[in-house]
């Protein structure tokens, strides 16, 4: 299992590490409107997974942003992105900050994103911040699991991944 802290602290993260060339596993989200949403709902394009611990805070909602910028100058990518946050809390961090194209998408309820991808934090109940790039076949072609929750991840690496998943 990935090794990460939450400000400077070890955690315990629950659920099954995703490596490069595994297949991705299928998860089911709640999306904004409490629709469920799967990894399937996607088939076909390239995915640039991006998971936050809480998207109210600062480097998340970096994150948020600079993914979405970023990949959407990206033909066939879509941009997921997942954290714990209820659906309702994400869409007024949307409106609040004028974000009308942002995918948010709740594991709240399940934590079955969490579990699937190994990124669940057992004290916290949160997500550990990590970078997934899934192609249009459903294979994992990047991950990232940021070692230190705080920190940001490697964006430039992320969009390339993203980029060469085509």
């Amino acid at each position: 299992m990935a090794s990460i802290t939450f400000k400077n602290n070890p955690v315990t993260l629950l659920g099954n590490e995703v490596k490069i060339g595994d297949s991705a596993p299928d998860f089911t989200v709640l999306a904004n409107d409490l629709s469920p949403v799967s990894l399937a709902d996607s088939k076909g394009k390239v995915r640039l997974i991006s998971v936050v611990p809480s998207i109210d805070t600062g480097v998340c909602d970096t994150q948020t942003r600079r993914f979405n910028e970023d990949a959407s100058k990206v033909e066939n990518v879509d941009v997921l992105t997942i954290s714990v946050d209820l659906p309702f809390a994400q869409k007024r961090w949307c409106a609040a900050n004028g974000l009308e194209n942002v995918q948010t998408l709740s594991d709240h309820r399940e934590l079955s994103f969490g579990e699937a991808y190994g990124v669940h934090i057992k004290e916290l109940r949160l997500l550990a911040r990590a970078v997934f790039v899934v192609d249009a076949n459903d294979k994992v072609t990047y991950v990232e699991y940021v070692s230190e929750a705080t920190n940001h991840p490697n964006y430039e690496a992320a969009i390339e991944a993203a980029k060469s998943a085509q």
